[in-house]
């Protein structure tokens, strides 16, 4: 050995020496992650509420549940969607006349400032998810997330009062955050969680985007988008985009215009300056295009201030945060708009939906739905590269990502640009990690070692806990125990 080896080997050896036992060392105090489940009042009907909070922290290493107390939509409550593969637990049945709603109980007086008041669920009788599930969840030292979805039916009494009006005037199954029906509905439903029952936080999810993006189609499975029905233009938004000084005769005049072109578009005719260049010259002359899609998200940002002091003045030390849409990781234009910083201000923590095995068919659904229309001029395989290098991804071309879906590589970069992008503020991210999610037949399905390698990707990147998603009544427990292995080798 060279002299400089031998004074090296001689320091290790005198300080291995001079160490206390292994035993005996004090290891540093390592922060609790947070594993969170989400999950409907179905799964604790059909299985029993014990036993499935066995399974979740046995197998899984649960501690969190987010309870799908608010929903008239299918991809967070119910069994599992029909047509998809049962799953090994539960009732081997689909409900195949899921209604939706509140799966909690009403408590009349949060809703006098609204015409919306008609919402318990009928699926399950008197069942109420929150009385039922929250004491049996603090006993195990389990806390309790209200999870609501802004999913709506046609059929609930007034609804017609409170929907967005589209391009032509006609009313949307979409709610209008201006519309002062519904804001009092949202701030009334989040109060009534936080004041009637011991609950640890809330998230509130909107998987819905401005005007402009909705035109473009630019969303994953926007092909089947129609330009005439972007929203809103009812007679809330025409008020506050005034208040604005937005010309709303022209903005009008600007979404025909897009409507024709993305028509045109999607019907194989290519402009004679070819489709950005046409895009990009509609925009210019119409620039109250882009701020009526600012005025959306506004009203959107307005609406997350609104149930987040709802809450806070109610019970302040209720967690609130939202379900970032997975549109985040397709869409620049949806992208500019979540900015974390703004967010921030009004958020406990961020559920930043990071689906990497459906996000595979997701983001090739995506890719063909704007080669239709502002990359019309752009092969698939150009603009799925151009499409890496602008939202800072490295995946694979169209084929492998449809049968393979995104890698664990994905998530460590989405998950580390959103603890990045909320730097130095109070905001925690939360990945939600795909377990499940339905994707076409013969398209990449959740493995056990996929699920164990997202969840590591999202610690490896700094989170502090994971949401397992979209619902457990979808998912298969050896893909839930994949989470819960990636947990314990911590």
């Amino acid at each position: 050995m060279t002299e400089q080896q031998q004074d090296r080997r001689q320091f290790l050896k005198t300080a291995a020496l001079a160490a206390p036992p292994r035993f005996m060392q004090a290891a540093p105090p390592r922060a609790k992650k947070m594993i969170g489940m989400q999950i409907g009042a179905v799964s604790f009907i059909d299985e029993g509420a014990e036993k499935v909070l066995d399974i979740l922290q046995e197998t899984g290493e649960v501690n969190t549940l987010f309870l799908a107390v608010f929903t008239y939509g299918r991809g967070i409550a119910g069994r599992q969607i029909p047509g998809q593969p049962l799953p090994d637990h539960g009732k081997q049945v689909y409900d195949l006349d899921f209604h939706g709603g509140n799966f909690a109980t009403p408590h009349a007086q949060y809703y006098r400032d609204t015409v919306l008041k008609e919402t318990r669920a009928p699926d399950h009788g008197d069942y109420d998810v929150l009385a039922e599930v929250l004491p049996a969840a603090k006993k195990r030292g389990m806390k309790s997330i209200c999870w609501l979805e802004d999913v709506f039916r046609r059929d609930i009494p007034n609804i017609d009062k409170l929907q967005e009006v589209d391009l032509h005037g006609r009313n949307a199954t979409t709610l209008c955050f201006n519309n002062p029906n519904y804001r009092n509905f949202l701030t009334g439903l989040v109060e009534d969680y936080a004041r009637s029952y011991d609950i640890d936080g809330l998230m509130w999810g909107s998987e819905r985007q401005g005007a402009l993006s909705n035109a473009l189609g630019a969303m994953h499975g926007g092909a089947r988008s129609d330009p005439g029905k972007v929203t809103c233009f009812c007679q809330f938004c025409q008020k506050r985009a005034k208040e604005e000084g937005i010309n709303v005769v022209r903005a009008r005049e600007g979404f025909t215009a897009l409507e024709k072109f993305v028509q045109a578009g999607r019907a194989g005719n290519k402009p004679v300056d070819g489709s950005y260049v046409t895009f990009w010259r509609i925009l210019l002359n119409y620039p109250e295009i882009a701020a009526w899609e600012m005025l959306w998200t506004k009203s959107l940002r307005d609406t997350y201030k609104a149930i987040y002091t709802t809450v806070k003045s109610a019970k302040p030390n209720v967690w609130v945060g939202w379900h970032i849409w997975h549109n985040d990781s397709f869409n620049p234009i949806y992208r500019a708009e979540q900015d974390l910083q703004v967010l921030s201000e009004y958020s406990d923590y961020l559920k930043m939906v990071i689906y990497n095995n459906c996000g595979g068919e997701r983001m090739a659904t995506y890719i063909d739905s704007v080669s239709q229309t502002i990359y019309g001029d752009t092969p698939k395989p150009l603009l799925l590269d151009f499409e890496y290098s602008v939202m800072h991804y490295k995946e694979a071309g169209l084929e492998q990502i449809i049968q393979h879906g995104l890698s664990s590589d994905y998530v460590y970069r989405e998950t580390k640009r959103a603890i990045d992008g909320t730097a130095g503020t109070k905001t925690k991210i939360w990945p939600g990690i795909d377990i499940d999610i339905p994707t076409d037949p013969n398209h990449s399905k959740c493995t056990p070692q996929g699920t164990r390698d997202a969840v590591l990707a999202a610690f490896r990147a700094g989170a502090p806990g994971v949401i397992l998603s979209r619902k457990y009544s979808e998912m298969k427990l050896s893909n839930i125990k994949g989470a819960g292995d990636a947990v314990r080798s911590l």
